[in-house]
């Protein structure tokens, strides 16, 4: 799940960029497109390091997403597309990663710990 918070307006979130982030969040996440959800929180008051220009703070929360190296360097790839496509500066974009075990998540009415015993159970 993503949650850009900006002082962006709305407009600056058309449904063409959403769709077109959520692939590459997919991409560099290593998840399937149909588990990317996206809230925007567009128009707020922000401040990052003394100022208020244009900005995104991205909260992304996954399962899995943070444990190595190798995962990390993928995640630049969200970082370049906020500041090119947003056109901001470098320092003007912050990702935070919270990493969730998949007993914290919930899809179709089943907690995703679940499908795990289950693919463990098919695969043994």
């Amino acid at each position: 799940m993503h949650f850009p918070i900006t002082n962006l307006p709305a407009s600056s979130f058309t449904e063409d960029f959403l769709k077109k982030f959520c692939s590459i969040s997919a991409a560099a996440l290593g998840k399937p497109e149909d588990r990317m959800n996206l809230v925007v929180k567009p128009w707020l008051q922000i401040l990052i390091a003394g100022s208020c220009s244009p900005c995104v703070i991205l909260l992304v929360s996954a399962i899995d997403v943070t444990d190595t190296a190798e995962k990390n360097k993928e995640h630049s790839k969200i970082f370049q597309f906020l500041t090119s496509e947003l056109g901001l500066a470098e320092d003007r974009v912050v990702i935070v990663f919270y990493t969730l075990g998949p007993h914290q998540v919930d899809k179709n009415g089943t907690v995703m710990g679940y499908f795990g015993r289950i693919s463990a159970q098919i695969t043994t």
